[in-house]
């Protein structure tokens, strides 16, 4: 894979105004003070000691802080999207940096948008890793990261290598059904080929012979993982996987019918639990890297206009079928502004209750990885004396923008305008990888998927793998879809959240112990003094 992507960038056209541009040293000195000092701001922002010491840079024409700032690699100038291209203008300066990403951006008419240079590529990296080595430590030692140095085969390296033969990932392999478990195999493979997850566990970021846990759904997923990108084409037999399901979550136990949307919810939990994951909103275990962002919910009084806004924490969404026939009509309608009913409601601004409200949704962090549920299930109510499927065909996109429905685009949406000004459009950008669909009743139905490997798409049923399209992944009627972020953004080295949790709460036993300590020896002086007045 790694040659098939230095082919794929070979045929890139370079841009030919920043490959003359770097033979500028300013040029390179100022791209390199802008990735360095992002990875500094990361780094200490991440402390909560010094959390507010910190301040955000701010725009230097509308003076708005800014997380994602863009800097000219000609002056100073720092500014938001809208005014840095208003700088590069009126200045005639060529080329401008996004310090998160490294990406630079060539005004010329020619190019006008962000441009690809191996050279810059090399140095974005080597200044990335110059810079973490004089911000991170090692967690036990507290020394400085030892200085990268790039690998090289010694003579005895390069003599295995060339008696070796390569073996390819295959990734296209079925999964036994043991026992009307189909709702499990659809969920496996979407996770198998998911990039974030596969890349997590091939790195060997969870090492099943390391792990000392019992029943452990990282161990189960690192076997199942392993399996999967093996050179074995015969389908596998999840068995112990469901066994650990089984283990976990009573109420997905036994040989009966179970809901795909359900287990994926609970793989997600269990795999996060086996992290050691946190249950802060800053959880980074493998699960909310991937899958977790943020809803906002926005309650109007419309007699006063209060807004009053609340985040939750989601690693999908849900999304309700009615009239809507594309995955963009839910959407629209889930970021739809409704009337909340006959409830009162007490606005804190105007200290008075009122039943004219409303309520919007949206979205105020976009996750690596976007899972969607059409909610095509009805079960019985009171209201509903039959349960019942809904087979509402609904298109879904290969590619989706999810910019109109963040809080920021919404917001800005209510003062007439662009979105563009929050940043380029590619940051919004997500690409269909997997698909599941439930074919039959809700009584009596069947879950396959589709998922792509590579630029390939293969369909997955149970045990049985074919070779598949795009067209005919996008004609299926979808159950859940999965999209990955095309650009993701690249993050500095970071402790996991359980080690700092750990450490926290080292800190708060030692703070314990020299409570108890400080209670023992009052308790001494006392007996002390008690004795003495005593002989007194």
């Amino acid at each position: 894979m790694a040659s098939d992507l230095e082919a794929a960038l070979e045929e890139i056209e370079e841009c030919a105004h920043i490959a003359d541009a770097l033979t500028d040293e300013s040029i390179i000195s100022r791209y390199e003070k802008f990735v360095s000092w992002n990875v500094h701001q990361y780094q200490v922002v991440r402390s909560n000691a010094k959390r507010r010491k910190i301040s955000a840079p701010s725009c230097g024409t509308c003076e708005t802080l800014l997380s994602r700032p863009f800097a000219c690699l000609h002056c100073s100038f720092a500014g938001c999207w809208t005014h840095i291209l208003d700088h590069l203008t009126d200045a005639e300066h060529l080329f401008c940096v996004d310090p998160n990403s490294g990406s630079v951006f060539c005004s010329d008419s020619d190019c006008m948008d962000m441009v690809y240079n191996a050279k810059l590529e090399a140095i974005y990296l080597a200044t990335v890793i110059s810079a973490e080595e004089k911000e991170t430590r090692y967690q036990v030692s507290k020394r400085s990261r030892e200085p990268f140095v790039a690998w090289a085969p010694s003579a005895e390296d390069t003599t295995v290598l060339e008696g070796s033969v390569p073996i390819s990932c295959q990734a296209r392999r079925g999964l036994l059904n043991l026992g009307q478990t189909c709702f499990l195999n659809v969920v496996l493979q979407c996770l198998v080929h998911n990039p974030l997850i596969r890349n997590y566990f091939l790195g060997d970021k969870h090492n099943v012979k390391a792990c000392k846990t019992e029943d452990c759904s990282c161990c189960e997923m690192d076997k199942l993982i392993t399996e999967i990108y093996s050179v074995d084409t015969a389908p596998y037999g999840p068995s112990s996987f469901l066994a650990t399901t089984w283990m976990k979550s009573p109420d997905l136990a036994g040989y009966a019918q179970h809901d795909a949307h359900e287990f994926f919810i609970s793989v997600l939990n269990h795999i996060h639990s086996n992290s050691r994951g946190s249950t802060n909103v800053s959880c980074n275990c493998i699960i909310h890297s991937t899958f977790a962002g943020q809803l906002q919910s926005d309650v109007k009084c419309e007699r006063c206009n209060n807004v009053t806004s609340t985040s939750d924490p989601m690693l999908d969404i849900s999304l309700e079928l009615k009239d809507e026939t594309t995955l963009h009509g839910c959407l629209k309608r889930f970021t739809q502004s409704e009337k909340l009913g006959s409830k009162e409601y007490n606005c804190g601004k105007c200290n008075k209750s009122s039943r004219e409200v409303s309520k919007r949704m949206s979205i105020s962090k976009l996750p690596p990885v976007l899972s969607f549920q059409f909610k095509r299930f009805e079960h019985k109510t009171s209201d509903k004396p039959t349960a019942r499927k809904l087979d509402t065909p609904v298109r879904f996109p290969a590619t989706i923008n999810m910019a109109p429905f963040t809080s920021i685009a919404l917001k800005e949406n209510e003062k007439e305008n662009n979105f563009a000004s929050f940043g380029p459009e590619v940051m919004y950008e997500y690409d269909l990888f997997a698909v599941i669909n439930h074919e039959g009743q809700i009584s009596n139905g069947h879950y396959t998927n589709f998922a792509r490997f590579g630029s390939e798409w293969y369909r997955f049923d149970d045990d049985k793998v074919t070779h598949s399209s795009l067209s005919a992944c996008l004609d299926s009627r979808a159950y859940m879809c999965f999209y990955v972020k095309r650009h993701l953004d690249y993050q500095p080295h970071t402790r996991p959240t359980y080690v700092l949790t750990r450490e926290t709460e080292a800190v708060r036993e030692k703070e314990l112990e020299r409570e108890k300590e400080a209670a023992r020896l009052k308790e001494v002086d006392r007996e002390v003094d008690d004795a003495l007045l005593a002989v007194i």
